[in-house]
């Protein structure tokens, strides 16, 4: 069985039927398993109060927000190269989800600054990159909705999905590119190394980190869904203006 089977409509639709209950549930378990143990159950969470808790919204939002932007270049060019309607249209549905989740990390990340680094904005380059890459995120937006025909907007908004992955790659990696600025390294893969997580600090955190990832692909497979009877009721509107 080909993965390229699931950009026919029929399938996807059928495939994600099947799964959004599934997935659903999982979502559910885990953001509660991940937030109640973060924010009620940690060390650090009762020692240090709300302000440690912000980063179990904080982490997993940035890291959804740059990811979703990658997932939306993969499907992007999927379109450009192959030409599956489902691609773009999967790109098209994740483009508000990702933009929500940098509004998170924005806002949350603020609420983290203001009490660590004394300011609520600092012109620092993961935070500069991250408010490029919103914007990005409502310029994809408005191009789809600026474009009547539906091919002619996934040709240019997967265009400016190519542009825009600059930024994302930036938001990931700036720390490591300018050795300056308020921002941290990653910690979550340094488990072992020197001044890790704690475990009962991490191990919470990679529970929300799959949550929402699961929030993500539950709403991606419902966006989706909603853009594909979208896209055949125009087509049926057009069907009948043309009899």
């Amino acid at each position: 069985m080909s993965i390229w089977e699931y950009a026919n409509p029929v399938k996807f639709m059928k495939t994600s039927s099947w799964a959004l209950p599934w997935v659903s549930v999982a979502t559910v378990i885990s953001l509660a398993v991940g937030l109640i143990w973060g924010f009620f159950f940690t060390t650090e969470a009762m020692n240090f109060g709300s302000t440690v808790k912000v980063l179990f919204v904080h982490v997993p939002s940035a890291m959804m927000a740059i990811n979703i932007w990658v997932m939306m270049l993969v499907t992007s060019l999927i379109w450009l190269i192959r030409r599956h309607h489902v691609s773009a249209l999967a790109a098209k549905a994740a483009a508000p989800i990702g933009a929500v989740m940098t509004i998170i990390a924005l806002v949350t990340g603020a609420v983290w600054g203001q009490p660590m680094w004394g300011t609520w904005w600092e012109w620092d380059p993961r935070l500069t990159s991250f408010l490029i890459l919103f914007l990005f995120y409502l310029g994809y937006m408005a191009l789809w909705g600026a474009i009547e025909n539906p091919d002619t907007a996934a040709d240019l908004t997967g265009v400016l999905c190519l542009v825009g992955s600059v930024f994302a790659l930036l938001s990931r990696y700036a720390v490591k590119f300018w050795n300056q600025g308020l921002h941290q390294d990653s910690t979550i893969l340094k488990v072992g190394e020197k001044d890790p997580l704690d475990p009962s600090y991490y191990i919470p955190l990679v529970i929300c980190i799959v949550g929402f990832v699961l929030l993500f692909v539950t709403l991606l497979l419902l966006r989706t869904r909603t853009e594909i009877r979208l896209r055949r009721l125009k087509a049926l509107e057009q069907r009948e203006r043309m009899a």
